[in-house]
Protein backbone atom coordinates (compact mmCIF):
# COMPACT_ATOMS: atom_id res chain seq x y z
CA UNK A 1 0.00 0.00 0.00
CA UNK A 2 1.23 3.44 -0.86
CA UNK A 3 2.06 6.07 1.61
CA UNK A 4 1.97 9.77 1.20
CA UNK A 5 3.11 12.84 2.57
CA UNK A 6 1.96 16.04 1.89
CA UNK A 7 3.55 19.14 3.66
CA UNK A 8 1.46 22.47 2.80
CA UNK A 9 3.78 25.49 3.92
CA UNK A 10 0.96 28.19 3.97
CA UNK A 11 3.30 31.31 4.12
CA UNK A 12 5.94 30.37 1.25
CA UNK A 13 5.19 33.64 -0.85
CA UNK A 14 5.22 35.83 2.29
CA UNK A 15 8.52 34.54 3.58
CA UNK A 16 10.04 34.60 0.46
CA UNK A 17 9.60 38.11 0.11
CA UNK A 18 10.89 39.14 3.95
CA UNK A 19 13.86 36.84 2.62
CA UNK A 20 14.66 38.69 -0.88
CA UNK A 21 13.43 41.81 1.09
CA UNK A 22 15.16 42.58 4.81
CA UNK A 23 13.81 46.21 4.81
CA UNK A 24 10.32 45.54 4.81
CA UNK A 25 9.78 45.79 8.77
CA UNK A 26 8.91 42.51 10.92
CA UNK A 27 6.10 43.79 12.43
CA UNK A 28 4.35 45.37 9.19
CA UNK A 29 1.66 43.18 7.67
CA UNK A 30 2.65 41.87 4.86
CA UNK A 31 -0.17 40.58 1.23
CA UNK A 32 0.56 39.21 -1.82
CA UNK A 33 -1.42 40.63 -4.43
CA UNK A 34 -2.72 38.40 -7.68
CA UNK A 35 -4.53 40.05 -10.31
CA UNK A 36 -6.72 38.83 -13.53
CA UNK A 37 -7.46 41.40 -16.05
CA UNK A 38 -8.50 44.90 -13.66
CA UNK A 39 -9.65 42.49 -10.17
CA UNK A 40 -6.68 42.10 -7.44
CA UNK A 41 -7.10 40.17 -4.88
CA UNK A 42 -5.14 38.56 -1.98
CA UNK A 43 -3.11 35.84 -2.50
CA UNK A 44 -1.35 35.34 0.33
CA UNK A 45 -1.29 37.02 3.55
CA UNK A 46 1.53 36.50 6.37
CA UNK A 47 0.88 36.44 10.28
CA UNK A 48 0.66 40.03 10.94
CA UNK A 49 -2.14 40.73 8.18
CA UNK A 50 -3.76 36.83 9.26
CA UNK A 51 -4.64 38.78 13.00
CA UNK A 52 -5.64 42.07 11.67
CA UNK A 53 -8.69 39.99 10.08
CA UNK A 54 -7.21 40.10 6.39
CA UNK A 55 -7.75 36.26 4.66
CA UNK A 56 -6.74 35.40 0.70
CA UNK A 57 -9.23 36.18 -1.66
CA UNK A 58 -10.05 39.35 -0.07
CA UNK A 59 -10.34 41.87 -2.99
CA UNK A 60 -7.34 43.98 -2.39
CA UNK A 61 -8.77 47.42 -2.54
CA UNK A 62 -11.09 46.23 0.83
CA UNK A 63 -7.56 45.23 2.59
CA UNK A 64 -5.98 48.14 1.90
CA UNK A 65 -9.20 50.24 3.17
CA UNK A 66 -9.00 48.00 6.13
CA UNK A 67 -5.25 48.46 7.24
CA UNK A 68 -3.39 51.10 7.59
CA UNK A 69 0.33 50.90 6.41
CA UNK A 70 -0.08 47.41 4.64
CA UNK A 71 2.59 46.20 2.53
CA UNK A 72 1.15 45.16 -0.52
CA UNK A 73 3.61 43.17 -3.30
CA UNK A 74 2.39 41.70 -6.64
CA UNK A 75 2.58 38.21 -6.65
CA UNK A 76 5.12 36.51 -8.26
CA UNK A 77 4.24 32.71 -9.46
CA UNK A 78 7.95 31.95 -11.15
CA UNK A 79 9.79 32.84 -7.38
CA UNK A 80 7.37 30.98 -5.94
CA UNK A 81 7.77 27.99 -7.72
CA UNK A 82 11.53 28.20 -7.59
CA UNK A 83 11.61 28.21 -3.91
CA UNK A 84 8.96 25.13 -3.84
CA UNK A 85 11.23 23.67 -6.25
CA UNK A 86 14.93 24.16 -3.59
CA UNK A 87 12.60 22.86 -1.15
CA UNK A 88 11.54 19.79 -3.01
CA UNK A 89 14.93 19.33 -3.64
CA UNK A 90 16.07 19.45 -0.29
CA UNK A 91 13.30 16.96 0.59
CA UNK A 92 14.24 14.62 -1.63
CA UNK A 93 17.86 14.25 -0.44
CA UNK A 94 16.70 13.61 3.07
CA UNK A 95 13.41 11.35 2.69
CA UNK A 96 12.29 9.85 0.09
CA UNK A 97 13.14 9.31 -3.74
CA UNK A 98 10.16 9.70 -4.79
CA UNK A 99 9.34 13.68 -4.25
CA UNK A 100 6.95 16.51 -6.19
CA UNK A 101 6.16 20.12 -6.23
CA UNK A 102 2.53 20.24 -5.16
CA UNK A 103 1.97 23.76 -6.61
CA UNK A 104 1.16 26.21 -5.35
CA UNK A 105 2.52 25.99 -1.95
CA UNK A 106 3.47 22.63 -1.25
CA UNK A 107 4.81 19.39 -1.59
CA UNK A 108 4.46 16.08 -1.90
CA UNK A 109 6.09 12.69 -1.34
CA UNK A 110 5.96 9.28 -1.38
CA UNK A 111 7.39 7.37 1.86
CA UNK A 112 5.96 3.97 1.43
CA UNK A 113 9.36 1.84 2.83
CA UNK A 114 11.39 4.76 3.64
CA UNK A 115 9.58 5.98 7.53
CA UNK A 116 11.74 3.40 8.90
CA UNK A 117 15.06 5.27 8.35
CA UNK A 118 13.55 8.37 10.22
CA UNK A 119 12.30 6.17 13.09
CA UNK A 120 8.76 5.65 12.21
CA UNK A 121 5.94 8.06 10.44
CA UNK A 122 5.19 10.04 13.54
CA UNK A 123 8.72 10.60 14.24
CA UNK A 124 9.54 11.95 10.63
CA UNK A 125 6.33 14.09 10.04
CA UNK A 126 7.67 15.59 13.86
CA UNK A 127 11.08 15.59 12.66
CA UNK A 128 9.99 17.51 8.97
CA UNK A 129 8.13 19.97 10.48
CA UNK A 130 10.56 21.26 13.33
CA UNK A 131 13.21 21.08 10.32
CA UNK A 132 11.17 24.00 8.23
CA UNK A 133 10.54 25.76 11.88
CA UNK A 134 14.27 26.02 12.20
CA UNK A 135 14.53 27.84 9.40
CA UNK A 136 11.25 30.24 10.10
CA UNK A 137 8.64 28.66 7.64
CA UNK A 138 5.96 27.35 9.35
CA UNK A 139 4.40 23.98 7.85
CA UNK A 140 1.96 21.22 7.88
CA UNK A 141 1.88 17.66 7.11
CA UNK A 142 -0.10 14.79 6.62
CA UNK A 143 0.58 11.15 6.01
CA UNK A 144 -1.91 8.92 4.56
CA UNK A 145 -2.72 5.91 1.58
CA UNK A 146 -3.26 8.78 -1.38
CA UNK A 147 -1.84 12.08 -2.76
CA UNK A 148 -5.41 13.90 -2.53
CA UNK A 149 -6.31 12.92 1.09
CA UNK A 150 -2.84 13.82 2.24
CA UNK A 151 -3.50 17.28 0.37
CA UNK A 152 -7.01 18.09 1.80
CA UNK A 153 -5.96 17.54 5.44
CA UNK A 154 -3.03 19.01 5.54
CA UNK A 155 -4.99 22.43 4.22
CA UNK A 156 -7.53 21.74 6.74
CA UNK A 157 -6.12 20.23 10.23
CA UNK A 158 -5.17 22.41 13.17
CA UNK A 159 -2.53 21.20 14.32
CA UNK A 160 1.32 20.47 12.86
CA UNK A 161 1.09 17.03 11.84
CA UNK A 162 -1.43 14.38 11.38
CA UNK A 163 -0.74 9.87 11.20
CA UNK A 164 -4.10 8.66 9.19
CA UNK A 165 -3.95 4.83 9.92
CA UNK A 166 -3.55 2.67 6.65
CA UNK A 167 -7.04 1.57 5.67
CA UNK A 168 -8.83 4.64 6.98
CA UNK A 169 -8.41 7.32 4.53
CA UNK A 170 -12.54 7.37 3.85
CA UNK A 171 -13.33 7.72 7.45
CA UNK A 172 -10.42 11.03 7.63
CA UNK A 173 -11.88 13.18 4.83
CA UNK A 174 -15.41 12.10 5.01
CA UNK A 175 -16.40 15.51 6.76
CA UNK A 176 -14.08 17.81 5.34
CA UNK A 177 -15.28 20.53 2.57
CA UNK A 178 -15.74 20.14 -1.18
CA UNK A 179 -13.01 23.12 -1.82
CA UNK A 180 -10.36 20.41 -0.40
CA UNK A 181 -10.99 18.46 -3.52
CA UNK A 182 -8.72 19.82 -5.78
CA UNK A 183 -11.57 21.14 -7.95
CA UNK A 184 -11.75 24.31 -10.32
CA UNK A 185 -13.58 27.35 -8.77
CA UNK A 186 -16.81 26.86 -10.99
CA UNK A 187 -17.53 23.71 -9.68
CA UNK A 188 -16.77 24.30 -6.29
CA UNK A 189 -19.91 26.68 -7.10
CA UNK A 190 -21.72 25.08 -8.81
CA UNK A 191 -21.72 22.26 -6.25
CA UNK A 192 -22.68 24.60 -3.37
CA UNK A 193 -25.64 26.31 -5.43
CA UNK A 194 -27.07 23.06 -5.66
CA UNK A 195 -26.43 22.07 -1.76
CA UNK A 196 -22.75 19.81 -1.35
CA UNK A 197 -20.89 21.02 1.44
CA UNK A 198 -18.57 18.13 2.70
CA UNK A 199 -17.08 15.28 0.67
CA UNK A 200 -19.39 12.43 2.36
CA UNK A 201 -22.08 13.89 0.97
CA UNK A 202 -20.49 14.39 -2.71
CA UNK A 203 -19.48 10.35 -2.41
CA UNK A 204 -23.29 9.17 -1.04
CA UNK A 205 -24.27 10.99 -4.49
CA UNK A 206 -25.34 9.57 -7.67
CA UNK A 207 -22.34 9.86 -10.16
CA UNK A 208 -23.99 9.64 -13.45
CA UNK A 209 -25.96 12.95 -12.93
CA UNK A 210 -22.90 14.88 -11.71
CA UNK A 211 -20.61 13.48 -14.54
CA UNK A 212 -23.56 14.79 -16.56
CA UNK A 213 -23.52 18.15 -15.34
CA UNK A 214 -20.06 19.15 -14.08
CA UNK A 215 -18.49 16.30 -16.40
CA UNK A 216 -15.60 13.51 -15.42
CA UNK A 217 -13.23 15.79 -12.88
CA UNK A 218 -15.33 15.52 -10.02
CA UNK A 219 -15.54 11.54 -9.58
CA UNK A 220 -11.79 11.24 -10.93
CA UNK A 221 -11.09 13.64 -7.97
CA UNK A 222 -13.16 11.31 -5.23
CA UNK A 223 -11.22 8.30 -6.70
CA UNK A 224 -8.43 9.65 -6.40
CA UNK A 225 -8.65 10.67 -2.79
CA UNK A 226 -10.40 7.59 -1.61
CA UNK A 227 -7.69 5.61 -3.55
CA UNK A 228 -9.49 4.13 -5.48
CA UNK A 229 -7.64 5.68 -8.49
CA UNK A 230 -3.75 5.64 -9.00
CA UNK A 231 -2.50 9.07 -8.44
CA UNK A 232 1.55 8.42 -9.16
CA UNK A 233 4.02 11.11 -8.22
CA UNK A 234 6.61 12.22 -10.97
CA UNK A 235 9.57 12.97 -8.97
CA UNK A 236 11.25 16.25 -9.40
CA UNK A 237 14.15 15.66 -11.45
CA UNK A 238 17.26 18.18 -11.90
CA UNK A 239 18.68 18.80 -15.60
CA UNK A 240 22.19 18.79 -14.06
CA UNK A 241 21.64 15.71 -12.42
CA UNK A 242 23.25 12.46 -14.72
CA UNK A 243 20.04 10.12 -15.12
CA UNK A 244 19.39 7.04 -17.60
CA UNK A 245 16.28 5.50 -18.32
CA UNK A 246 15.39 2.15 -20.36
CA UNK A 247 11.61 1.42 -21.68
CA UNK A 248 10.01 -1.82 -22.49
CA UNK A 249 7.93 -2.59 -25.13
CA UNK A 250 6.85 -5.55 -23.32
CA UNK A 251 6.63 -5.09 -19.82
CA UNK A 252 8.81 -6.88 -17.38
CA UNK A 253 9.14 -8.70 -13.77
CA UNK A 254 11.08 -11.32 -13.49
CA UNK A 255 13.84 -10.69 -10.77
CA UNK A 256 16.74 -12.14 -12.96
CA UNK A 257 14.98 -9.84 -16.15
CA UNK A 258 14.95 -6.86 -13.60
CA UNK A 259 18.85 -7.36 -12.76
CA UNK A 260 19.68 -7.44 -16.33
CA UNK A 261 18.85 -4.09 -16.87
CA UNK A 262 19.79 -2.71 -13.55
CA UNK A 263 23.12 -3.43 -14.54
CA UNK A 264 22.68 -2.38 -17.92
CA UNK A 265 21.72 1.26 -16.48
CA UNK A 266 24.23 1.33 -14.13
CA UNK A 267 27.33 0.76 -17.04
CA UNK A 268 25.63 3.87 -18.79
CA UNK A 269 25.20 5.76 -15.55
CA UNK A 270 28.88 5.24 -14.72
CA UNK A 271 29.75 6.27 -18.46
CA UNK A 272 27.87 9.66 -18.02
CA UNK A 273 29.76 10.19 -14.41
CA UNK A 274 33.20 9.35 -15.83
CA UNK A 275 32.47 12.23 -19.02
CA UNK A 276 31.60 14.46 -15.97
CA UNK A 277 34.59 13.25 -13.86
CA UNK A 278 32.13 12.49 -10.97
CA UNK A 279 31.66 9.98 -8.30
CA UNK A 280 28.07 8.78 -7.07
CA UNK A 281 27.38 9.52 -3.40
CA UNK A 282 23.05 8.26 -3.68
CA UNK A 283 21.66 6.75 -6.63
CA UNK A 284 18.17 6.16 -6.82
CA UNK A 285 16.57 3.45 -8.72
CA UNK A 286 12.61 4.40 -9.81
CA UNK A 287 10.33 1.48 -11.08
CA UNK A 288 7.33 2.69 -13.52
CA UNK A 289 4.91 -0.18 -13.34
CA UNK A 290 1.80 -0.63 -15.97
CA UNK A 291 -0.30 0.41 -13.16
CA UNK A 292 0.81 3.94 -13.14
CA UNK A 293 2.35 3.61 -9.95
CA UNK A 294 5.88 4.39 -9.11
CA UNK A 295 8.44 2.80 -6.56
CA UNK A 296 11.95 3.56 -5.39
CA UNK A 297 15.03 2.35 -4.22
CA UNK A 298 17.65 4.35 -2.73
CA UNK A 299 21.28 2.87 -2.79
CA UNK A 300 24.11 5.54 -0.64
CA UNK A 301 27.61 5.10 -0.62
CA UNK A 302 30.29 6.78 2.02
CA UNK A 303 32.27 7.78 -0.99
CA UNK A 304 32.04 8.98 -4.17
CA UNK A 305 32.58 6.17 -6.74
CA UNK A 306 31.60 4.87 -10.28
CA UNK A 307 32.23 1.55 -9.90
CA UNK A 308 29.95 -0.83 -12.29
CA UNK A 309 30.08 -3.92 -9.79
CA UNK A 310 30.24 -2.35 -6.90
CA UNK A 311 26.92 -0.13 -7.63
CA UNK A 312 25.12 -2.95 -9.92
CA UNK A 313 25.45 -4.96 -6.16
CA UNK A 314 24.07 -2.71 -4.09
CA UNK A 315 21.25 -2.68 -6.32
CA UNK A 316 20.81 -5.77 -6.60
CA UNK A 317 20.86 -6.92 -3.23
CA UNK A 318 17.67 -4.72 -3.03
CA UNK A 319 15.75 -6.30 -5.74
CA UNK A 320 13.84 -8.37 -3.79
CA UNK A 321 12.06 -4.96 -2.58
CA UNK A 322 10.72 -4.11 -5.79
CA UNK A 323 6.78 -5.36 -6.78
CA UNK A 324 6.59 -5.65 -10.08
CA UNK A 325 2.83 -6.13 -10.09
CA UNK A 326 1.76 -6.77 -13.47
CA UNK A 327 4.48 -5.26 -15.18
CA UNK A 328 7.59 -3.08 -15.16
CA UNK A 329 7.54 -0.74 -18.29
CA UNK A 330 10.34 2.05 -17.30
CA UNK A 331 12.80 2.07 -15.57
CA UNK A 332 15.30 4.98 -13.97
CA UNK A 333 18.52 5.34 -13.01
CA UNK A 334 19.62 8.98 -11.75
CA UNK A 335 22.78 10.19 -9.69
CA UNK A 336 20.90 12.64 -7.23
CA UNK A 337 24.16 12.80 -5.07
CA UNK A 338 27.52 13.51 -6.98
CA UNK A 339 30.71 14.27 -5.85
CA UNK A 340 34.42 15.40 -7.77
CA UNK A 341 35.87 11.76 -8.43
CA UNK A 342 39.84 11.79 -10.49
CA UNK A 343 41.11 8.73 -11.64
CA UNK A 344 44.10 8.06 -9.37
CA UNK A 345 46.55 4.78 -8.58
CA UNK A 346 45.48 2.68 -5.60
CA UNK A 347 47.56 0.19 -5.85
CA UNK A 348 51.50 -0.40 -6.47
CA UNK A 349 53.75 -3.10 -5.95
CA UNK A 350 57.04 -0.65 -4.98
CA UNK A 351 55.66 -0.35 -1.39
CA UNK A 352 53.50 -2.91 0.83
CA UNK A 353 49.92 -1.11 1.76
CA UNK A 354 48.20 -3.06 4.32
CA UNK A 355 45.45 -0.42 4.74
CA UNK A 356 41.85 -1.51 4.58
CA UNK A 357 39.73 0.22 2.87
CA UNK A 358 35.89 -0.62 4.69
CA UNK A 359 33.95 1.44 2.78
CA UNK A 360 32.60 -1.15 0.94
CA UNK A 361 31.64 -2.53 4.40
CA UNK A 362 29.75 0.37 5.40
CA UNK A 363 27.79 0.45 2.25
CA UNK A 364 26.78 -2.74 3.22
CA UNK A 365 25.39 -1.92 5.96
CA UNK A 366 23.97 0.99 5.37
CA UNK A 367 22.36 0.35 2.70
CA UNK A 368 20.18 -2.21 4.54
CA UNK A 369 18.18 0.80 6.59
CA UNK A 370 18.27 -0.79 10.03
CA UNK A 371 21.89 0.77 11.39
CA UNK A 372 23.69 4.44 11.41
CA UNK A 373 27.14 3.79 10.68
CA UNK A 374 29.88 6.44 12.04
CA UNK A 375 33.00 6.96 14.03
CA UNK A 376 33.85 9.33 16.71
CA UNK A 377 36.17 11.75 16.66
CA UNK A 378 37.78 14.00 19.76
CA UNK A 379 37.04 17.09 20.57
CA UNK A 380 38.42 19.52 22.76
CA UNK A 381 36.33 19.69 26.08
CA UNK A 382 36.27 18.70 29.40
CA UNK A 383 32.81 18.57 29.56
CA UNK A 384 32.38 14.87 29.16
CA UNK A 385 29.18 15.25 26.71
CA UNK A 386 31.23 17.62 24.20
CA UNK A 387 34.62 15.80 24.40
CA UNK A 388 33.48 13.74 20.85
CA UNK A 389 31.78 14.08 18.02
CA UNK A 390 30.10 11.57 15.06
CA UNK A 391 31.50 11.78 12.09
CA UNK A 392 31.34 10.07 8.60
CA UNK A 393 32.85 6.27 9.25
CA UNK A 394 35.17 6.47 6.12
CA UNK A 395 36.58 10.07 7.62
CA UNK A 396 40.56 10.77 7.88
CA UNK A 397 41.74 10.80 11.16
CA UNK A 398 41.24 14.46 12.55
CA UNK A 399 41.66 16.33 15.87
CA UNK A 400 43.97 14.42 19.22
CA UNK A 401 42.49 13.04 22.18
CA UNK A 402 42.56 16.05 24.65
CA UNK A 403 44.53 15.73 27.60
CA UNK A 404 42.90 13.91 30.79
CA UNK A 405 44.15 13.61 34.72
CA UNK A 406 41.36 11.49 35.50
CA UNK A 407 40.22 8.25 33.97
CA UNK A 408 36.84 8.42 31.78
CA UNK A 409 33.98 5.65 31.95
CA UNK A 410 33.82 3.62 29.48
CA UNK A 411 29.68 4.43 29.06
CA UNK A 412 28.67 7.73 29.44
CA UNK A 413 24.92 7.86 29.51
CA UNK A 414 22.79 9.95 26.82
CA UNK A 415 21.60 12.03 29.84
CA UNK A 416 23.29 12.12 33.35
CA UNK A 417 19.94 10.94 35.56
CA UNK A 418 19.27 12.44 38.88
CA UNK A 419 20.58 10.38 41.99
CA UNK A 420 19.37 11.07 45.65
CA UNK A 421 22.58 11.01 47.77
CA UNK A 422 23.99 11.00 51.47
CA UNK A 423 27.32 13.11 51.37
CA UNK A 424 29.15 15.68 53.83
CA UNK A 425 29.58 18.96 51.42
CA UNK A 426 31.39 20.41 49.60
CA UNK A 427 34.46 18.30 49.01
CA UNK A 428 33.20 14.80 50.68
CA UNK A 429 32.16 11.85 48.17
CA UNK A 430 28.79 10.08 48.93
CA UNK A 431 28.19 7.54 51.52
CA UNK A 432 25.49 5.76 49.85
CA UNK A 433 23.27 6.84 46.56
CA UNK A 434 20.21 5.37 45.07
CA UNK A 435 19.47 5.51 41.47
CA UNK A 436 16.68 4.03 39.14
CA UNK A 437 14.70 3.16 42.58
CA UNK A 438 18.16 0.90 44.03
CA UNK A 439 20.46 1.77 46.78
CA UNK A 440 23.75 1.58 46.59
CA UNK A 441 26.42 2.01 49.33
CA UNK A 442 29.53 3.70 48.43
CA UNK A 443 33.05 1.70 49.88
CA UNK A 444 35.44 3.66 47.37
CA UNK A 445 35.25 6.60 46.14
CA UNK A 446 38.05 9.14 44.42
CA UNK A 447 37.61 12.94 43.53
CA UNK A 448 36.67 15.53 43.90
CA UNK A 449 37.21 16.45 39.75
CA UNK A 450 36.23 19.97 39.45
CA UNK A 451 35.42 20.88 35.86
CA UNK A 452 34.28 24.42 34.62
CA UNK A 453 31.56 25.43 32.80
CA UNK A 454 32.45 26.19 28.99
CA UNK A 455 31.57 30.00 29.19
CA UNK A 456 32.57 30.44 25.71
CA UNK A 457 30.23 27.85 24.21
CA UNK A 458 26.99 29.44 26.40
CA UNK A 459 26.96 32.45 28.50
CA UNK A 460 25.03 30.42 31.07
CA UNK A 461 27.41 28.61 32.01
CA UNK A 462 30.25 31.61 33.42
CA UNK A 463 30.28 30.54 36.93
CA UNK A 464 28.76 27.00 36.35
CA UNK A 465 30.80 24.22 38.05
CA UNK A 466 30.85 20.16 38.15
CA UNK A 467 32.64 17.80 40.75
CA UNK A 468 32.68 14.36 39.90
CA UNK A 469 33.46 11.59 41.65
CA UNK A 470 34.49 8.18 40.79
CA UNK A 471 32.82 5.58 43.17
CA UNK A 472 32.76 1.96 43.83
CA UNK A 473 29.92 -0.04 45.72
CA UNK A 474 29.95 -3.29 47.68
CA UNK A 475 30.21 -5.42 44.55
CA UNK A 476 32.86 -3.71 42.94
CA UNK A 477 30.97 -1.66 40.32
CA UNK A 478 32.12 1.83 39.21
CA UNK A 479 29.83 5.09 38.51
CA UNK A 480 30.82 8.16 37.79
CA UNK A 481 28.91 10.66 39.46
CA UNK A 482 28.74 14.40 40.04
CA UNK A 483 27.29 17.47 41.72
CA UNK A 484 26.00 20.74 40.23
CA UNK A 485 27.35 23.36 41.58
CA UNK A 486 30.82 23.63 44.29
CA UNK A 487 28.80 22.94 47.20
CA UNK A 488 29.13 25.99 48.63
CA UNK A 489 27.69 29.35 46.40
CA UNK A 490 24.27 28.51 44.78
CA UNK A 491 25.33 30.60 41.35
CA UNK A 492 27.84 27.93 40.68
CA UNK A 493 25.03 24.91 40.53
CA UNK A 494 21.77 23.62 42.01
CA UNK A 495 23.85 21.51 44.26
CA UNK A 496 21.70 18.61 42.63
CA UNK A 497 23.74 14.63 42.35
CA UNK A 498 23.85 13.08 39.27
CA UNK A 499 24.86 9.76 37.45
CA UNK A 500 26.81 10.44 34.29
CA UNK A 501 28.53 6.41 33.31
CA UNK A 502 29.41 3.31 34.46
CA UNK A 503 32.72 1.94 34.33
CA UNK A 504 33.75 -1.15 33.14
Amino acid sequence: MVRVVSVFLPTLPTDRIRRADPSIPAEAPLVVVARSGSKRWLSAVDANAKRLGLRSGMPAAKAQALVQGLVMVDADPCADRAALERITRWALSQYSPIVAVDPPDGIVMDTEGADHLQGGEGPMLSRLVNSFRAKGLPARAVVADSWGAAHALARTIAQETRVVAKGKTAEAVIDLPISSLRLDTEIITGLRVLGFGTVGELAATPRAPLTQRFGPEIVRRLDQMFGRLAEPIDPLRAPEWVEVSRSFAEPIGAPETIAKYIAVLVRRLCHGLQEKGLGVRRADLIVHRVDNSVQALRAGTAKPVRDVAWLTKLLHDRIERIEPGFGIEKLSLAATLVEPLEDRQIASNLIDDDKVDIAAFVDILANRGKFRIYRVAPVASDVAERSLKAISAVAEEQGQNWPLIWPRPVRLLDRPEMIEVMALMPDHPPVWFTWRGKRYRVKQADGPERIFGEWWQRSSEWLAVRDYFTVADENGERYWIYRAGDGVDPETGSHRWFLHGTFS
